[in-house]
């Protein structure tokens, strides 16, 4: 199966060993060798395309960072999913997962050396875990294109190779704790903040997406538990309220539009329905629940030629749905 590596948006500001060693970029051989210019030589390489002296300038920082005997995992763990992009780039899988899965034994659960790993793996035909690293990409961030277009590729994939079974034989997908997205969310509006800074530094302005901050998260699961709990009430009214207090904390929770769609569609609200799973697939375009609840929303609106969309679509995806099956049989019954 052809690895679509294009749409992994490797960046150049992170990323085998050659035997040689680099030749330094001019304007930086003046100074002495230090694991940051290092890193920024091995940068503009990867920039130029020149990924084999790259992947030298990460390993020389590897080695003097590993020598100097500081105790800094998310540094080297960076310089690895560095080096492992060089590697992806030059058709290296092998060594590109050691180095990426030894990247994220410093810093579980990185999104860039999840995706390597994951495209790595797809080049190898390991579809399985290629499936299983996409989907904990997902579990981070469900707005990545490219983990949902893996995901895809995979799970057509499997399908042939396995057929209709083949769920039954992916390895588990690591379930990420909260203690693990506050720690990320904190990363990423650290991150967020840095680029803000840059950009004003320089004049110019940055269109960045918000970051909730690691207290939000925190309080925004809370309350989406809180919903969750009402629902099981049968307090679907109640529900929706805890729902959206959330949803204002944290907009980039998927179960918590496809949970309040639910309540919708039990309060007969299918205009509601119908937007908040919307705003689901926005969030994860392959999401089945957001599918099947627009395409019940749909029904009821009698947007019969939607819910068929949207159910074929989720039935590409789950072909043995059962549910689904029944409410496009349904549904084609009333357009007959």
């Amino acid at each position: 199966m052809r690895v679509h590596r294009e749409a992994l948006d490797i960046k150049t500001d992170d990323t085998r060993h050659h035997t040689t060693t680099a030749k330094m970029p001019a304007k930086r051989r003046c100074q002495p060798a230090s694991v940051p210019v290092l890193k920024q030589s091995g940068n503009e390489c990867f920039k130029n395309g020149q990924y084999g002296e790259a992947a030298s300038f990460y390993t020389q920082a590897v080695t003097l960072l590993q020598k100097s005997g500081t105790n800094s995992p998310e540094e080297l763990s960076v310089l690895l999913s560095n080096r492992a992009a060089c590697f992806l780039k030059e058709g290296n899988c092998t060594d590109c997962v050691k180095d990426c899965t030894a990247s994220l034994e410093l810093v579980p659960f990185g999104v860039k050396p999840l995706l390597r790993r994951a495209a790595a793996y797809e080049a190898l035909e390991r579809y399985r875990l290629a499936y299983v690293d996409y989907k904990t990409v997902l579990q981070l961030d469900c707005t990545i294109k490219a983990a949902h277009d893996g995901t895809n590729r995979m799970t057509q994939a499997l399908t042939e190779q396995d057929g209709p079974s083949w769920r039954e034989k992916l390895p588990p997908i690591p379930t990420i704790s909260l203690s693990d997205r506050e720690r990320l969310a904190e990363a990423g509006a650290k991150a967020q903040g840095d680029r803000i800074s840059t950009a004003q530094q320089n004049g110019t302005t940055a269109k960045v997406d918000r970051v909730p901050s690691a207290e939000a998260v925190k309080r925004a699961q809370a309350l989406k538990e809180e919903g969750n709990a009402f629902v099981k009430k049968g307090e679907h009214k109640a529900a929706v309220e805890k729902y959206t207090e959330s949803i204002e904390l944290n907009p980039k929770e998927v179960t918590t539009y496809t949970n309040r769609a639910l309540c919708h569609l039990s309060l007969k609200k299918y205009q509601e329905a119908k937007k908040d799973s919307a705003e689901a697939l926005k969030l994860d375009p392959g999401n089945v629940k957001a599918l099947y609840r627009r395409a019940q929303a749909h029904k009821e609106l009698k947007d019969y030629k939607a819910c068929v969309a949207d159910l074929n679509a989720l039935l590409k995806t789950e072909p043995k749905n059962v549910t689904a099956l029944k409410l496009l049989h349904d549904v084609r019954k009333i357009q007959k």
